[in-house]
């Protein structure tokens, strides 16, 4: 998984455990991706406290996720759900009788996809 992706998963799952300080930093750099100079002039710090700031929110946000596993769970739900689907589409291609039970199961796990 690509760095950004992990660490928007990280902040999505943890970040309302960060200060509203740490917050606000670690969303303008990883969501919004602005520079640590912007960064830095918006916040009145230095580039180098917005850099030591961000590697501590990931320090922390990692040390969530070794304990909890939360985005490893997510991420394997939402793998089986993918094959799921693909195992359904095949199913489907086959040709056989059971649309209604192939929408069904569909549907179900279309609405686990939408809610995860």
């Amino acid at each position: 998984m690509n760095e950004i992706l992990e660490q928007a998963l990280l902040y999505d799952f943890y970040g309302e455990l960060l200060t509203s300080h740490q917050k606000e930093i670690y969303e303008q750099f990883i969501l919004e991706d602005l520079s640590l100079g912007e960064i830095a002039g918006d916040a009145g710090i230095s580039r180098q406290g917005v850099h030591d700031l961000i590697k501590r929110c990931n320090r922390t946000l990692q040390g969530y996720e070794d304990k909890l596993h939360l985005v490893e769970k997510f991420l394997a739900i939402k793998g089986k759900l993918h094959d799921i689907n693909r195992i359904l589409d095949e199913y489907e291609a086959a040709g056989d009788n059971a649309g209604k039970l192939v929408a069904d199961i569909r549907k179900i796990s279309d609405e686990i996809i939408e809610e995860l």
